[in-house]
């Protein structure tokens, strides 16, 4: 499953109640494209591990829609 995909089906059944709520993700944002869809479906923060060479896209994603985004600096799964 993609990032993105993996997203949008955790989102689709939140419904409603993804507004104003947080995602969290035991998986790095490397892009912004999640971040935008999660902003589509109210998601007001974001908690994810980080460590990404490409975090500053997804925190700038979270800064263009005013979403708070919490690095943990901790990895919950390996590879």
């Amino acid at each position: 499953m993609n990032r993105v995909g993996s997203a949008k089906i955790a989102l689709e059944q939140a419904g409603d109640r993804a507004q104003g709520a947080v995602l969290a993700s035991d998986a790095f944002f490397p892009f912004g494209d999640t971040v935008e869809l999660a902003s589509m479906y109210g998601i007001v923060g974001i908690i994810q591990p980080g460590g990404s060479i490409r975090d500053q896209e997804s925190t700038d994603a979270a800064d263009l829609h005013d979403m708070v985004m919490i690095h943990t600096d901790v990895r919950h799964f390996r590879h």
